[in-house]
């Protein structure tokens, strides 16, 4: 296949498969049901879940064991999304080119389509033994997306961030924040993958330090996209960053020092997965990943 054949193929099958997950029957919760299924099914890259079905494939590993992984962390990045949105954080109305949750729906819905999607995933997680995983592994994966989503990952990052709204952090501190913010999920990604595979630690060690780049690029580029993006491009509002006072990369040390640093964190990331055979995808994929325009 090639590159675009092999982004489409994962995304389809991610996007079948969370259809699956969300074929629920008819309850007085119905629509809760619909507001966690119109965040979830709203489009967007997938990109979390892609890594995770793509080191699953570099590790020997099949698809098909990997998707109760893949598509527990993308219900994950949607319940941030859901709860980032809301009025007591950034107060965004558009998410993926419509309105966001508690736009469409209201906010103590969203509120709790969020809470769903942050439990769901671990449900959904224990399928992957029914998959040929060993249950030894399935349990490290729960711990694993557990420990980076919570305190000590992604929402850990995310009270760092609203903690410090309107001060400066410094870049030191400012990085370490987006390793819990953004890295941890998608380091999630790529050791979920290695470990639906049943690799080795030291397979996982390198899928680790890669999703901290690639993962550090990832939101210094996001940065520059709330500057320079183009909001229907974007499906979100551009400059937000600035008008909720929060400090990032591009107003800590400009536009142009912080292309350079998310170009040599993409670097870096490509040199971590230099060994692996049959990389081909996942090194255009990381090159993508620092260009894209949303």
């Amino acid at each position: 296949m090639t590159y675009n054949e092999k982004l489409i193929y994962y995304k389809n099958v991610v996007d079948n498969k969370l259809e699956e997950y969300f074929t629920f029957e008819s309850k007085k919760q119905d629509r809760l049901f619909e507001a966690m299924k119109y965040s979830l099914m709203a489009g967007g890259k997938r990109i979390r879940p892609i890594l995770t079905l793509e080191f699953a494939s570099l590790c020997g590993g099949s698809v098909e064991a990997a998707l109760p992984a893949a598509c527990a962390i993308e219900m994950i990045h949607t319940f941030s999304l859901i709860h980032d949105d809301l009025p007591c954080m950034d107060n965004d109305d558009m998410r993926r080119g419509r309105k966001s949750c508690h736009r469409a729906f209201d906010e103590a819905t969203a509120l709790l389509a969020g809470d769903a999607l942050e439990l769901y995933p671990f449900e959904v997680l224990t399928d992957s033994v029914k998959y040929g995983v060993s249950p030894e592994n399935t349990v490290k994966m729960v711990r694993l997306l557990a420990e980076y989503s919570g305190h000590m990952g992604m929402t850990g990052g995310q009270q760092i961030d609203t903690q410090f709204e309107g001060e400066s952090i410094g870049e030191e501190n400012l990085l370490e924040m987006y390793k819990l913010k953004t890295s941890r999920l998608l380091q999630a990604s790529a050791c979920m993958g290695c470990l639906s595979a049943g690799a080795d630690d030291s397979v996982i060690q390198k899928a680790y330090e890669y999703g901290e780049k690639v993962g550090l690029a990832f939101q210094i580029t996001d940065d520059i996209l709330d500057v320079c993006g183009n909001s229907e491009i974007l499906g979100k509002p551009v400059g937000s960053d600035k008008e909720n006072n929060k400090e990032t990369y591009v107003s800590l040390v400009g536009t142009d020092k912080a292309r350079e640093k998310a170009k040599k964190l993409s670097d870096e990331a490509l040199a971590v997965i230099g060994d692996f055979s049959d990389s081909e995808f996942l090194k255009e994929l990381t090159v993508n990943l620092l260009k894209r325009n949303k």
